[in-house]
């Protein structure tokens, strides 16, 4: 996992990840908070939120090719608060190619790590 430490609070660097994801003309598709669901059962969790996201067009193309890489999209971002503050962590997509055939799409691939990096840069501060 590829970890970046934000310069803000847990729910402003949420709202700045969702921002940049928006802009750049993606969906959010699902917004998952581990600590509501934590504190709706009784129980105590630091904030851990995972946001899903992207677009059709780019992975539409690796699940023709390969129907398991579905489990592993959309792409994903977690923001979670520890000791050390907030953080933005993700999967680099590239990783994916030795996973699952779709050896063909290693430039849709390294497309997907320059907007996670660059939605993780602008997230963090």
């Amino acid at each position: 996992m590829i970890v970046k430490r934000s310069a803000s609070g847990h729910s402003a660097t949420v709202t700045a990840l969702i921002d940049a994801i928006e802009r750049r003309g993606l969906g959010v598709f699902a917004r998952i908070d581990h600590a509501a669901g934590a504190r709706a059962v009784g129980l105590e969790l630091p904030d851990e939120e995972v946001v899903v996201f992207g677009s059709p067009r780019s992975g539409t193309p690796l699940m023709a090719d390969d129907p398991r890489i579905g489990i592993e999209l959309p792409l994903r971002m977690l923001v979670w608060r520890d000791e050390q503050g907030v953080a933005v962590g993700y999967r680099d997509p590239r990783e994916l190619g030795a996973e699952y055939a779709v050896a063909e799409h290693t430039a849709t691939l390294d497309q997907m790590a320059t907007l996670l990096h660059a939605l993780a840069a602008e997230a963090t501060g």
